[in-house]
């Protein structure tokens, strides 16, 4: 008799040592998988920094990820997914924006642009979420500064996902123009452990989670309590 698939506590944006996360990818990989999350998405950003992810030193993230990704699934039955943050950065708040990009197994730099480099991934297999979209009447308390897609309604078709909640903060603007949602805790430091956080109801398999983000079909939002402070094994 066919079965509904249980629904997978995900991180879908973390960043490790590789940039400007506090853990490396194995630390990160034993604190979610001793949580008790099934599903893990590493995303560095590329390029935001000389010491991040760049095309000269992508091969040997994606090589560290994925062997930790091997070592996870043994012990914790954690699925961890490589990816990347395309960081687009720029002076006028409007046209900057970040997008990760899960299930990315190619380099993709943004020389060429943002939207170049969403469709190059979109055309690698990756699922795009819009990484902390502010709208421009957020701007003024905002930590950070990435309001294109809240400014420019017509970038919504270059990604599949938005966040509504980015760790603690809500973009309202999101649930308010209907767009498909998740929630990530934006991952640097043991702190962004407990927040709001992805469900999604599909087999655990990089393939189904991939498809799932890139469809329409709805994900379910948590927010988790915050737990006492972990030791992290080297």
């Amino acid at each position: 008799m066919p079965t509904k698939s249980p629904p997978l506590l995900c991180e879908l944006h973390a960043h490790t040592t590789w940039s400007d996360g506090s853990l490396t990818v194995r630390e990160l990989c034993d604190l979610y998988g001793r949580r008790g999350f099934d599903v893990l998405a590493v995303t560095d950003h590329a390029p935001r920094e000389p010491r991040h992810i760049q095309a000269g030193n992508y091969a040997a993230y994606l090589e560290e990820v994925e062997a930790e990704a091997v070592r996870a699934r043994e012990l914790y039955d954690l699925l961890v997914i490589p990816g990347l943050e395309l960081t687009y950065d720029d002076l006028d708040p409007l046209q900057a924006a970040h997008v990760v990009a899960v299930g990315l197994r190619e380099y993709v730099g943004l020389d060429d642009g943002l939207k170049f480099a969403l469709a190059c991934a979109r055309v690698h297999g990756s699922a795009l979420i819009a990484a902390h979209p502010y709208a421009p009447e957020q701007l003024a308390g905002a930590t950070r500064t990435t309001a294109a897609f809240g400014a420019h309604p017509e970038f919504a078709p270059l990604v599949d996902r938005f966040e509504l909640f980015n760790r603690r903060t809500l973009f309202g603007w999101v649930a308010a123009a209907g767009l498909p949602a998740v929630a990530s805790g934006d991952f640097h430091r043991l702190e962004h452990l407990s927040t709001w956080k992805t469900l999604l109801p599909c087999v655990k398999d990089e393939a189904a989670v991939v498809g799932y983000l890139r469809s329409s079909r709805p994900a379910f939002l948590v927010r988790l309590d915050e737990a006492p402070a972990e030791a992290i094994a080297a």
